[in-house]
């Protein structure tokens, strides 16, 4: 489901009431652990946090106009989504991260290569994701997707 919000803002005041609160929670937790240089916007209808044109001129190999797109999260038909294209690139932070993960929570983990899905908002461990915002600089993410992903 993409939404047509045009801010975070709005995107989070959109969805369904029973989430707004864990939406808005995984918002200030991203914010508060962002690394300097990546910036919150809305892209492919959820929130997103990206490196700017202004640090990385070429954009996203995809679709270069748009800036370089690193985390983002989403409320879905059935769950909030929360997005991180570094576990995606690094097997040793998805690793980690997986260890760590079961600290947190008894309940399986729901993830594909770089999306976590909480079915229930109460099971979104705030602090391990605030430990995983910290994990990668912007200058660590363009090189890892240069190595990675840029052809």
């Amino acid at each position: 489901m993409q939404s047509k919000a045009t801010t975070v803002d709005q995107y989070i005041a959109e969805a369904p009431e029973e989430r707004q609160v864990a939406l808005q929670k995984l918002r200030t937790t991203i914010l508060t652990h962002l690394p300097k240089g990546f910036e919150e916007a809305m892209g492919y209808g959820m929130a997103g946090y990206a490196v700017p044109h202004s640090i990385y001129p070429a954009g996203y190999h995809c679709t270069p106009h748009l800036p370089l797109p690193f985390m983002g999260f989403a409320s879905q038909k059935n769950s909030i989504n929360f997005y991180h294209m570094g576990i995606y690139a690094d097997e040793t932070l998805y690793n980690w991260f997986l260890a760590e993960y079961a600290k947190f929570s008894k309940n399986k983990l729901d993830i594909g290569k770089s999306c976590m899905r909480f079915k229930k908002p109460e099971d979104i461990p705030f602090d391990l994701i605030g430990e995983l915002v910290t994990k990668i600089s912007v200058q660590d993410w363009i090189a890892t997707y240069e190595s990675k992903f840029k052809k």
